[in-house]
């Protein structure tokens, strides 16, 4: 890929995340703008479509990665047909909760709003307000988002890794991911738990990024 003589690579299935991101990192390098690489899952069940991010890549992000984080998913969702509504998630809506975390999203969300001012963004917010009406217009009625989010940014790995993994094992969505995001050419990880129908899908979506 460095040299030109492919336009993109999909790895990992035998090894681990990091043996995959650490060449890209150190040949590939960010593309102009990006000062971190993230990743992001696609979600589909049947019609219904999520972007999920960061579920891999980034152990503990500060607000100026959440919002690098934010903005890249909801790019990456827009490739996808997703019209991004983007919900940063927390244990807390708008400070009904206290703690180092809410100010986080909070301040993350501040700085995405600056950054993307076209972007539907909305946070802190918790899970439920983000996805259902009922809830939302009793937490946050005047928001944009919530109750309609469809792109959501976790506050670490931790939240990112276990709520893919809910929504793939109990939610019953197909986990397309994770993609790879800020890089300068496309790089996707396949998970070591993959089949063969993931890889034949993360290879359409990575030459589809190319």
């Amino acid at each position: 890929v460095k040299m030109g003589k492919a336009d993109c690579l999909l790895g990992g299935a035998t090894y681990s995340t990091a043996d995959t991101v650490r060449p890209a990192l150190q040949l590939i390098k960010t593309k102009p703008g990006n000062k971190i690489v993230s990743s992001c899952f696609i979600m589909v069940k049947g019609d219904k479509k999520l972007a999920m991010g960061d579920c891999a890549i980034n152990i503990a992000p500060n607000e100026d990665e959440l919002a690098e984080i934010a903005i890249e998913t909801a790019k990456t969702a827009k490739i996808f047909g997703i019209d991004p509504k983007v919900a940063m998630l927390s244990y807390s809506t708008y400070g009904s909760g206290k703690g180092e975390m809410v100010t986080l999203m909070a301040n993350a969300t501040k700085k995405v709003k600056e950054m993307a001012p076209d972007l539907d963004i909305d946070g802190e917010l918790q899970f439920d307000a983000a996805v259902s009406p009922a809830v939302a217009r009793t937490k946050c009625p005047d928001s944009k988002v919530a109750g309609h989010a469809n792109t959501f940014i976790f506050p670490d790995i931790n939240a990112g890794n276990i709520g893919y993994k809910i929504a793939q094992r109990l939610g019953n969505f197909d986990a397309y991911g994770p993609i790879l995001l800020g890089l300068n050419a496309p790089i996707n990880d396949l998970s070591r738990g993959c089949n063969a129908m993931e890889v034949y899908s993360m290879a359409i979506i990575t030459a589809a990024l190319s």
